[in-house]
């Protein structure tokens, strides 16, 4: 007789489920002449003055640790920024954390705010990462689903039905990802209000904040007496084309960026050096680079909407970030089905939206951050598989 074998793997790590991004992307991997749509990632190269100072960087003999928080340079540099583009003020020396990725931001966030027991309220559909980080971080998250009847943004009194005495935080993303869907000033004072009347702190994941195409964003901590119940996350990923570097930053009250930093050193240290002077010079000389990217994205974001449109989808224009989400109910299959057989048939890689969340069952995610003539034969090959299946 067998003897079952011992797992050491913690039980709360066991229960989590792998990417279902990451399973969709390793399945594209392994097959030929493949277009995806699937991976949130510019196909621009890092602007080049951004690698030429991680490369004098290395050149001068910065290959040390930096301080735990970042180099002060860039913190200085950071404050600046979002005092320059959203009126927001943080003192560099302690309300600013530089970081490895939004995501490392996130985790230790929530690290830094949860005890066991504490329930985050996530507007889904939502990144797969953040139910995840709540569960990791002992809380407990309680999903709510934003549809497309609203835009996919989530209204004040589905918040407010969401809401228990137990209620420590709520996790927003404007722009959104993987709906694009960008919150107005006015949807934002509406969560405001129930964060104050409540008493929650707001986590709010800007990293698609320089990719907002219609209207003027507003970040969350720029809302009346929201700063000091808002941790804001950002980073360089996206609008900088700079996913590989890993850096990324969070800013808030000083108590909260003070304990991040405490559980950020014991862990990480420090961002890379070499990233962080890179991201230095993103912020002081890369403005021009965010914008030919935006350009570019925003004629992208029109020609697939409207060919998704064109070919019977339906589909809603995103605000902002790079992806738009179009229902797949309409050739009678569900997400999954409609992302496999896509890709083994036409050899289209996009994401299905459950993995997002309930609420992104029926619609599948696609990425534009790829190049014009990538989309034109994707959106055709889309269009091919679409067809018959709603000819059958």
């Amino acid at each position: 007789m067998k003897t079952q074998e011992k797992s050491y793997v913690a039980h709360h790590v066991d229960q989590l489920k792998p990417s279902g991004i990451r399973r969709f992307f390793d399945l594209a991997s392994k097959m030929e002449n493949v277009i995806s749509l699937g991976v949130g990632e510019p196909d621009f190269v890092t602007p080049w003055n951004v690698i030429e100072a991680s490369y004098h960087s290395l050149e001068r003999g910065f290959t040390s640790y930096t301080a735990n928080a970042g180099l002060f340079e860039l913190r200085q540099e950071i404050s600046k920024f979002l005092k320059t583009e959203y009126e927001l003020e943080y003192n560099p020396e302690n309300q600013v954390l530089v970081t490895v990725g939004a995501s490392q931001a996130i985790d230790v966030a929530l690290r830094a705010i949860l005890n066991p027991g504490d329930e985050v309220i996530v507007v889904e559909p939502s990144f797969v990462s953040y139910v995840p980080a709540v569960r990791l971080a002992g809380g407990v998250p309680i999903t709510v689903n934003a549809t497309e009847e609203y835009a996919f943004k989530i209204q004040a009194s589905q918040m407010e039905a969401a809401i228990t005495p137990r209620t420590k935080a709520l996790m927003i993303c404007s722009p959104n990802n993987p709906t694009g869907a960008v919150l107005s000033k006015q949807e934002m004072e509406e969560i405001a209000r129930l964060a104050k009347k409540h008493d929650f702190i707001v986590i709010s994941d800007e990293i698609y904040a320089d990719l907002t195409y219609d209207e003027t964003f507003t970040s969350f901590a720029a809302i009346k007496e929201m700063a000091q119940r808002t941790i804001l996350i950002s980073g360089f990923s996206k609008a900088f084309a700079m996913t590989g570097w890993r850096l990324g930053y969070a800013t808030g009250p000083k108590q909260i960026i003070e304990a991040m930093t405490k559980i950020h050193q014991y862990t990480i240290m420090c961002a890379p050096t070499m990233a962080q002077h890179g991201a230095l010079e993103a912020l002081r000389n890369g403005r021009s680079s965010v914008l030919e990217m935006k350009t570019s994205y925003r004629q992208r974001r029109n020609f697939v909407v409207k060919a998704l449109k064109d070919m019977g989808l339906s589909c809603h224009l995103p605000g902002g970030a790079f992806y738009v989400f179009p229902s797949v109910t309409s050739t009678g299959m569900s997400s999954e089905d409609f992302a496999e057989e896509l890709l083994q048939k036409q050899q289209v890689a996009v994401v299905p939206g459950g993995v997002f969340g309930e609420s992104g069952e029926g619609y599948v995610r696609c990425s534009y951050a790829t190049s014009m003539k990538q989309l034109d034969t994707a959106m055709k090959r889309m269009r091919k598989f679409v067809e018959e299946k709603q000819i059958q």
